[in-house]
């Protein structure tokens, strides 16, 4: 299924040259593909977890769920947690907005759901929780570590079938600066080309 015209109009622009990546990158995005891949058709289980699951995991929780969508990669759920529950925050929801995704507010409150739209028939459901949380896999799934305080304060992971280190620096460093909004673009699209080209070796 296509994904949302605003949204496919984002990773036609901006995804889909890979040429940049780095070779310690690619090394690591090859391993993510190698274990959706070796799913061989079953269902493939995601958790991306930083420290407060705020920024990084999410966003790339959806922009995962987003490129397995858009290379028609079939049975991956995505997931996200961290090591303490705090709030999806909101400059990563504006900057998830501008890139197309379709994102409205469930419930209020200090952790807010929010659902987010990646196309016309997917969709998932977005809050700040601990890895380990109900909602999350607890067995037969890849941790994605996007942090690299979360990876290095988490040395064991239950039920954790493959880990991979896929840290990203933190757009919160730049909260409240002149800089804010374009540091947090930048980390959109940097997570979401990275997802992309390691969905792209699956087809």
């Amino acid at each position: 299924m296509p994904l949302l015209p605003t949204l496919q109009v984002f990773v036609a622009t901006n995804l889909l040259n890979f040429s940049a990546l780095r070779p310690e990158r690619v090394r690591i995005l090859e391993s993510l593909a190698n274990y959706v891949r070796s799913k061989s058709g079953n269902h493939v289980h995601l958790n991306f977890i930083c420290t407060h699951n705020s920024r990084r995991s999410h966003i790339a929780q959806v922009w995962a769920q987003a490129a397995a969508e858009y290379y028609n990669i079939p049975n991956v759920h995505c997931y996200s947690g961290g090591t303490e529950a705090t709030a999806f925050n909101p400059r990563a929801v504006n900057a998830m907005q501008d890139a197309g995704f379709m994102i409205t507010k469930e419930t209020g409150g200090s952790n807010a759901v929010y659902h987010v739209r990646i196309s016309e028939t997917t969709s998932l459901q977005v809050f700040s929780k601990t890895y380990d949380a109900p909602e999350n896999p607890s067995s037969n799934f890849c941790a994605v570590m996007t942090c690299s305080h979360a990876d290095e304060n988490c040395p064991i992971i239950p039920g954790v079938e493959k880990r991979i280190a896929l840290t990203y620096d933190d757009p919160k460093e730049f909260d409240g600066t002149p800089l804010e909004e374009a540091k947090y673009a930048e980390r959109v699209k940097q997570i979401g080309t990275e997802l992309f080209y390691a969905f792209s070796l699956l087809v």
